[in-house]
């Protein structure tokens, strides 16, 4: 059936709005911490309500990114992304209602839909270009990590400017953009979408868990993602008790994010152009472990460890990213693999800051903290080196469906497919 998008069209489209989507991944998230303390005041929150309001959205993100290859199945790629956003933009106004139940609810909400875009976004690459996995890959880690820096960096200024309000809701503007680039291909994915009687190949999520591949990629991820949301919750409080003012504490964060993201862009090309990406998982554990073992040996040098840290954790998650369509043999295993490894990443990230905070708190300092950080870039490592070798992930095969020989699995399940 033809559609009302021609083929050239269809594909810069595609473009335009995976670069959206990408863009709204993170301002929700990183917007919103630079003005809890006058949230605070205005509704009255606790301090363990304001825990739970910053963790929120991690644990989001890891609860959320199980369903996503499920809605892609069913609904379709782009409608699911097209729903995200419908998810991330309600969210998102929900929080600007001054009510603490509209708070937390809309921060659930908005969590739920970037857990679905982070998921769906390498099936998108994976599907519409597949010969330039590494290029836009390292685009969309580039600006993800950026759009969050510079939603972090005004926070502040529009709060100053016309209230909390404000510097909430204006992030609803880049998704009704996304929203109106994606509705289109949404509409375009309901009109090719296979005939509900078509045989599915077992490509789903849980046919991945018997996986070892799949276990490699999603405890690397995991455990990247945790040292960099253990950092970014307390990296300043590690430098104020190193003697640093408050405000260069804080200043370092902003850094260590900066530093990463030319990474963000370059880890993923390079990774997509080698056979075996092991250098690239060596190159990170030596990174992790001199800006770690800095902070714990000589604190007083803390920008050069803050830098290194920025090189590392800038590279590991780009890397973990890229590795999901590289270990992927189709978009539909590449979604499976996406929600699998984000699932678990997430909510082991989730719990990291918290796990951090206890420990430091038994202790009376940092060094036992930073030690166990020393101790988790061991394992990061060695997963990473297994997830890195060349090859592909294994889905685990129903018996009792079997696919007609004649059509294969990428292209007997998939809703949506690029022109």
């Amino acid at each position: 059936m033809r559609t009302h998008l021609p083929r050239g069209v269809t594909a810069t489209w595609s473009l335009i709005g995976l670069v959206l989507l990408t863009i709204n991944l993170r301002a929700a998230i990183t917007g919103i911490a630079p003005v809890l303390g006058e949230l605070r005041e205005v509704f009255g929150l606790s301090g363990a309500e304001v825990g739970v309001l910053t963790t929120l959205p991690v644990l989001c993100l890891g609860i959320f990114a199980s369903v996503a290859p499920m809605f892609a199945r069913l609904l379709g790629t782009e409608i699911a992304i097209a729903g995200s956003l419908v998810m991330i933009t309600l969210g998102i106004l929900l929080r600007v209602v001054e009510s603490p139940v509209s708070l937390f609810v809309g921060t659930v909400l908005a969590g739920a839909g970037i857990a679905l875009g982070n998921v769906l976004m390498p099936a998108v690459i994976k599907r519409a270009f597949p010969a330039r996995v590494g290029s836009l890959t390292g685009l969309t880690m580039m600006l993800m990590a950026a759009s969050g820096a510079v939603a972090a960096g005004l926070a502040v200024p529009l709060d100053e400017a016309g209230g909390w309000r404000l510097a909430l809701a204006i992030w609803a503007v880049p998704s009704v953009i996304a929203l109106l680039v994606w509705g289109p291909l949404a509409v375009r994915g309901r009109r090719t979408r296979p005939a509900p009687s078509t045989p599915a190949a077992p490509s789903g999520h849980g046919s991945l868990l018997r996986s070892p591949v799949a276990w490699y990629v999603a405890v690397f991820m995991g455990l990247a993602s945790l040292m960099f949301y253990v950092l970014m919750s307390w990296l300043p409080e590690i430098m104020r008790d190193a003697g640093f003012a408050p405000a260069a504490a804080g200043m370092m964060v902003s850094a260590m994010m900066i530093a990463g993201i030319p990474l963000g862009f370059l880890i993923p090309v390079f990774a997509a152009r080698l056979r075996d990406q092991r250098p690239l998982v060596a190159a990170v554990a030596i990174t992790m472990v001199g800006g770690l073992g800095g902070l714990l040996l000589a604190p007083s040098a803390g920008w050069v460890w803050v830098l290194v840290l920025g090189l590392g954790t800038g590279s590991a998650f780009p890397l973990a990213y890229t590795l999901l369509n590289l270990r992927a043999p189709s978009p539909s295993i590449a979604a499976g693999l996406s929600g699998m490894a984000q699932t678990g990443g997430y909510l082991l990230a989730g719990f990291g800051p918290l796990a951090v905070g206890v420990l430091h708190d038994a202790t009376g300092g940092w060094n036992v903290p930073l030690v166990l950080l020393l101790v988790l870039v061991v394992p990061e490592v060695l997963f990473g080196l297994l997830a890195a070798r060349p090859g592909f992930v294994r889905p685990a095969r129903t018996p009792a469906i079997a696919a007609p020989p004649a059509r294969p699995e990428v292209s007997t399940r998939e809703p949506v497919r690029a022109r």
